[in-house]
């Protein structure tokens, strides 16, 4: 094993930050879901692709900005996550059936990405790709770059809001005990509505950010599941900052295990960490 120079190492760690937040903006979504409504929402992966796809459709198409498909793609996945909820709040739905129930919708998805763009392998052209600067002899693609703004940005205000807002208040009472937030007057049923169209809507973030700095392939949906589940859990469930933080420590290990190892090794950093912190904090994954 030879060691990478410096300036190597340091790509490394700046590729792992970018990486890591893209982690947490998928994330982020899915451990709210997780954490407040007690559903684990694997259609969550699938609405990012989806995502991923109708921008790149757009940009295609109508040649449209991709970042102006953030005006687009998540209000229209808002109204998605909200009438999802509903049909699941008919039902006695527990945290297992959750995720039997929404694996079926990501599979639909999956299907139906495929019929409609094949399994081909797709590539968002525009003019961001070629954009970047360099900070020393350090290069900063403006996609990845503007993704982690985004992820800390968006991962910010949810934690604000979450802590000083009324709303954010209700949320982390009815998680905490719905019947007793129920009986001061929250109004548990909205609020549910609003939670998984605000979770769908941060699927739509992340699949536009997935589409501006990965090729996209239907088959791809399910690769990042295990990567992801791993810096929910590792950040927290129903945390707002957590994903983000997991996440860039599980982009860094695995770009520095890249760089000084190989690329093979890379998937065993984010599950090693997990099974890590289970085994020795028990308690903090489900906090």
């Amino acid at each position: 094993m030879t060691l990478p120079s410096l300036n190597l190492l340091l790509q490394a760690i700046l590729s792992g930050i970018f990486i890591g937040g893209l982690y947490g903006l998928i994330g982020l979504g899915l451990g709210l879901t997780w954490g407040l409504l007690r559903q684990i929402n694997l259609s969550h992966f699938g609405l990012v692709f989806l995502g991923g796809y109708l921008s790149y459709q757009m940009a295609a198409s109508w040649q449209l900005d991709p970042l102006l498909a953030l005006l687009v793609v998540p209000p229209a996945f808002f109204a998605v996550g909200v009438a999802m909820q509903w049909v699941l709040s008919r039902f006695a739905i527990t945290p297992f059936n959750s995720l039997l129930v929404t694996f079926g919708i990501t599979v639909v998805i999956e299907s139906a990405i495929q019929a409609i763009w094949t399994a081909d392998y797709r590539r968002l052209e525009s003019h961001y790709n070629a954009m970047k600067f360099t900070i020393g002899k350090l290069y900063v693609p403006i996609p990845e770059l503007v993704t982690f703004l985004l992820a800390l940005g968006i991962s910010l205000a949810i934690w604000a809001g979450m802590r000083y807002t009324d709303l954010g208040k209700a949320l982390r009472a009815m998680a905490v005990d719905g019947p007793i937030a129920s009986a001061f007057g929250i109004d548990a049923k909205k609020l549910e509505l609003v939670l998984a169209g605000c979770c769908a809507a941060l699927a739509g973030v992340a699949g536009v950010c997935l589409a501006l700095t990965f090729t996209l392939t239907p088959s791809q949906i399910f690769a990042w599941v295990g990567v992801v589940f791993a810096a929910v859990m590792l950040g927290g469930l129903g945390s707002a900052l957590g994903p983000l933080v997991a996440g860039i420590v599980i982009g860094v290990s695995e770009a520095v295990t890249m760089a000084v190892a190989s690329p093979s090794w890379a998937p065993i950093v984010s599950f090693s960490l997990l099974i890590l912190m289970l085994l020795f904090r028990p308690g903090r994954a489900w906090r």
